[in-house]
C-alpha cells in the first residue's frame, strides 16, 4: 500500500534545492583533499562567525554516529567513561558503537530527556576508586531524543558541574537548528559555545545531503583531533562535498530559515492533535512529537502514514513519533490530522 506521508524522520528528502545547485554549480572547480579544500575553509568562517568564537577548530564529517564515536574516542582514555540521558542516542540507537570502543555509558533516567546538574554529580559520586570506571564526559543532545531542549540556566548549570568535576560537556546538535529557533528556546549558538568543550552542528536533519561540523573549543582537545577522524573513516578525500552544503546552509540564514518551518509543521500537528483530545510523551516544542494514542487509532493511521510507535504506555495506548522536516508541506500536516479526525470521531 502506497503511504500518503511519512513522518519516520526528518531526513527522508534528499536535500534542498539550493544545497543541490551548490553542488553543482562547484563540481567542476578543482579543490583540495580531506577538507582543505576552500569550500570547507569559507564554511569554517562563517561557522565561527555564528558561534562569535574565532578560535574554535571545525570539521566537517559525515553523520551523527560518526561525529560521536569520533568525539567521544578523542576525549577518553580506556578507563573513563560517559553520563548521559537513558533515552541518548549513543545509548539506543547506535548498535554499540561507544561500548566498542570500550567505554561505558551510564544511562541516567530523566523523563523529559534532559540530565541535570544533580545527576551528573550523583553518578560521579558512585564511583569512586580504579576498581571502576572514571565518569570524564557528559554526553547531551540539544534537541533531546524526546523533543525537549535545554535552557540556557540548564545548560549553565551542567557546564558548572562538568568544569568543577574535571568533566568534559559534549554536545549533540543533530537536531540543534530545530533547537536554537523553537519557541520556548533561549539558547543561541554563542552561548553554547561558551558553555560546551565539544558540540556539533547537524546538517544531515536539516537540509543537506550529508553532513555534520564538529566544533571543538576546549583548546586542550583541538591537537591531533584529525588523526581521530581518519582513524575513524571520516576524513573524506572530497571533503569539498560537506564544505559546500554548510557554506550554503550558513551564508544567510538558511539552516535556521530551514528549522522554522519544521518546528511550524510539527507545532501545527500537535495543536490539531490536541484538539483531538490527546497528550504527548513530553512537551516537545522542536519538530519531533510523540502522541499518546489508542492502538486501535495507531493502526488505522499506519495504513496510510508512516511513523514509529516510540514506547507502549499501556494495553490500550502507545506513544507514537512523529517527525517533520524542512520538506514538509502544510498539506500532509492537514490531511493528517483530516483523518485522525475522522477516526477518532465516535462511530
Amino acid at each position: 500500500m502506497v503511504q500518503k506521508y511519512l513522518f519516520f524522520n526528518d531526513y527522508s528528502e534528499g536535500a534542498h534545492p539550493r544545497i543541490l545547485d551548490a553542488l553543482a554549480k562547484t563540481n567542476l572547480v578543482q579543490e583540495l583533499g580531506y577538507g582543505e579544500d576552500s569550500l570547507c575553509v569559507e564554511a569554517t568562517h562563517l561557522i565561527k562567525t555564528e558561534i562569535a568564537n574565532p578560535g574554535a577548530d571545525i570539521h566537517f564529517v559525515s553523520g551523527g554516529t560518526q561525529a560521536n564515536l569520533t568525539v567521544l574516542a578523542s576525549l577518553l582514555r580506556p578507563y573513563e567513561s560517559i553520563v548521559a540521558p537513558i533515552t541518548a542516542h549513543i545509548n539506543i540507537h547506535e548498535a554499540g558503537a561507544i561500548e566498542a570502543t570500550g567505554h561505558k555509558i551510564h544511562g541516567v533516567p530523566c523523563a523529559d530527556g534532559k540530565l541535570t546538574s544533580e545527576s551528573i554529580r550523583e553518578v560521579v559520586a558512585q564511583h569512586t576508586d580504579e576498581h571502576m570506571v572514571k565518569p570524564k564526559a557528559v554526553f547531551i543532545s540539544h534537541a533531546t531524543e524526546v523533543g525537549t531542549v535545554y535552557k540556557k540556566e540548564e545548560l549553565e548549570a551542567i557546564s558548572k558541574v562538568c568544569k568543577e568535576l574535571n568533566l568534559h560537556l559534549y554536545l549533540d546538535g543533530a537536531r540543534l537548528g530545530s533547537a536554537l529557533v523553537a519557541a520556548d528556546a533561549d539558547l543561541k549558538l554563542p552561548e553554547i559555545a561558551k558553555l560546551a568543550d565539544v558540540f556539533y552542528i547537524g546538517g544531515t536533519k536539516n537540509g543537506a545531503l550529508i553532513g555534520e561540523a564538529i566544533v571543538i573549543i576546549n583548546p586542550s582537545l583541538k591537537e591531533n583531533f584529525r588523526y581521530y577522524i581518519k582513524q575513524r573513516g571520516g576524513l573524506l578525500a572530497k571533503g569539498r562535498i560537506l564544505g559546500a552544503q554548510f557554506l550554503e546552509l550558513f551564508k544567510d540564514g538558511l539552516f535556521l530559515e530551514l528549522a522554522r518551518h519544521a518546528n511550524m509543521c510539527a507545532e501545527r500537528l500537535s495543536r490539531g492533535i490536541a484538539e483531538c483530545g490527546y497528550t504527548f510523551l513530553a512537551p516537545s516544542s522542536t519538530n519531533q512529537i510523540f502522541p499518546i494514542l489508542p492502538n486501535s487509532v495507531i493502526s488505522k493511521l499506519k495504513q496510510s502514514y508512516g511513523f514509529y510507535v516510540w514506547t507502549k504506555i499501556d494495553e490500550k495506548t502507545s506513544a507514537i513519533r512523529l517527525v517533520t522536516s524542512w520538506a514538509t508541506s502544510e498539506r500532509a500536516v492537514d490531511e493528517f490530522l483530516a483523518d485522525l479526525k475522522k477516526i477518532s470521531r465516535p462511530s
